[in-house]
C-alpha cells in the first residue's frame, strides 16, 4: 500500500510548475521490445496446443504481466502465473541480449534531461531482471531508481506505479509534487495509469493506436525532443488547470 500523504502529492495551492522529474515507461517507449513479447507469447501458446495471433498479442500491450498470464491460461497454457511470467521474461531477455532496439530519440532525450538536472525514474510492468538489462545497456546512470511490475500490488492501468514513483522522488525532495512530474508512455494501459496518477502525461503511440484523449499530450516521436519540450507540457498543463 502507498504511504504518501494526500496533502503532499495534491497540495491545496498549486506548486511552482517547474519540471523536476520525468517518469519513463520502458517497453515500447524507451525500447522496442514488443516484437520479442509477441514472439514469446506465440511460441508459448503454440507449445501448449493453442492458437495465438498478433492481434491477440497487441491486445495485451502495456498490461501487467499477471494480467497477461491470466489471458494466456485462458488460451490453453497449462502453467502457473509465475511459470508463464518467467517463460515470457526469459525469452524477451534473450532477445534483448542479442539486439536491444532503442526507440528513436529516447536516449538523446534521457541525456538532455540528465544534463538539465531533471530527475528520471523508470516505471515498467516488466520485472527487475529485464529492466536492469535495459538500464545497464545505457552505460550511464540516467535513472535514479526503477519501479517494476513485481513491486506493486496493482499494475497499469492502475495509478499505483506512478504514485509510488512520485513518493520515492519525494524522499529526497519533499517539495516535489505531481505538478512537477511528467510521464512518457506508449500504450493504452500505461497512458491510463499515468493520467490517473495526476502527472502530466505525454503519449508516444507505437505498437497500438491510442484513442483521442484531451487529458494527455501526444507526440509522434521522441526524436528531436528536449527537456524544454517536456517542461513546456508541464507548464501548459498547469496553465490549463489554473484557467478552470
Amino acid at each position: 500500500m502507498l504511504s504518501h500523504a494526500a496533502d503532499a502529492l495534491y497540495p491545496s495551492t498549486p506548486a511552482e510548475p517547474a519540471l523536476k522529474a520525468v517518469l519513463w515507461d520502458m517497453d515500447g517507449t524507451l525500447v522496442d521490445t514488443e516484437p520479442y513479447w509477441i514472439a514469446a507469447e506465440m511460441e508459448l501458446v503454440a507449445a501448449h496446443g493453442g492458437h495465438w495471433t498478433e492481434a491477440d498479442a497487441m491486445s495485451l500491450v502495456g498490461n501487467a504481466l499477471e494480467s497477461t498470464a491470466a489471458v494466456l491460461q485462458n488460451a490453453g497454457v497449462a502453467l502457473s502465473t509465475r511459470e508463464i511470467i518467467d517463460n515470457l521474461s526469459n525469452s524477451v531477455i534473450a532477445g534483448i541480449r542479442r539486439q536491444l532496439p532503442w526507440r528513436p530519440g529516447a536516449r538523446e532525450l534521457l541525456a538532455d534531461l540528465h544534463a538539465s538536472g531533471v530527475r528520471c525514474a523508470l516505471v515498467t510492468m516488466s520485472e527487475r531482471p529485464m529492466a536492469t538489462e535495459v538500464v545497464n545497456a545505457l552505460g550511464k546512470a540516467y535513472f535514479e531508481f526503477l519501479i517494476t511490475g513485481e513491486e506493486v500490488e496493482n499494475g497499469k492501468p492502475h495509478p499505483e506505479p506512478y504514485l509510488l514513483a512520485v513518493e520515492r522522488l519525494r524522499r529526497s525532495d519533499p517539495s516535489l509534487t505531481l505538478a512537477h512530474c511528467a510521464a512518457l508512455e506508449d500504450s493504452v494501459p500505461g497512458v491510463a495509469s499515468a493520467i490517473a496518477s495526476g502527472v502530466a502525461t505525454i503519449a508516444i503511440p507505437h505498437a497500438v493506436p491510442l484513442p483521442e484523449d484531451p487529458r494527455r499530450t501526444t507526440w509522434d516521436t521522441l526524436s528531436g525532443k528536449t527537456a524544454d519540450d517536456v517542461a513546456a507540457v508541464v507548464l501548459a498543463r498547469a496553465a490549463a488547470g489554473a484557467a478552470l
